[in-house]
């Protein structure tokens, strides 16, 4: 290999290197399920608006455009979802996020299988992953589990 070559080549390496080295690295972002409101429903399928707790440990904005998520009740899937709202969730802060989740009545049926199996546990397991989307570099992908309470019926009349 020419000395010209090996130059060029090792400052090549270099720049690359120096340039990894200069891109700081973001603090995880937390998402977590913080509700659920029914939306009107199409065919065999049910669409629920679930809100999510965005929450930046960074002290940076965290700028998106862009969500989706996939959502597992109980370790199921049970239903996913997309957004193309943008916004920003600023330095050490948090934000409320609504994004439209379609859920499949086969899913439906499976969870409320599920249910009369649990004997009428009022708490099931929730396990969310997606990623916000950004522009600038890339999209900051989040995971969380968590326990949702469910609406107890009264047994009074």
């Amino acid at each position: 290999m020419p000395v010209k070559s090996r130059y060029l080549l090792i400052s090549l390496l270099f720049v690359f290197l120096s340039g990894c080295a200069s891109l700081q690295l973001r603090d995880s972002v937390r998402v977590t399920v913080a509700g659920f409101e029914a939306l009107p429903s199409e065919g065999l399928e049910a669409r629920f608006a679930v809100k999510l707790r965005v929450q930046n440990h960074s002290d940076s904005a965290l700028d998106f455009d862009g969500i989706s998520l996939d959502l597992d009740l109980a370790g199921k899937g049970f239903g996913s979802g997309v957004s193309d709202q943008r916004g920003s969730v600023p330095r050490f802060s948090e934000k409320l996020i609504t994004v439209p989740v379609s859920v499949s009545a086969i899913a439906i049926f499976r969870q409320l299988l599920a249910l009369t199996e649990s004997r009428g546990e009022p708490r099931i397991q929730y396990e969310l992953r997606g990623r916000l989307g950004g522009a600038s570099l890339g999209a900051a992908r989040f995971s969380s589990e968590g326990e949702l309470t469910l609406p107890q019926q009264s047994s009074e009349k």
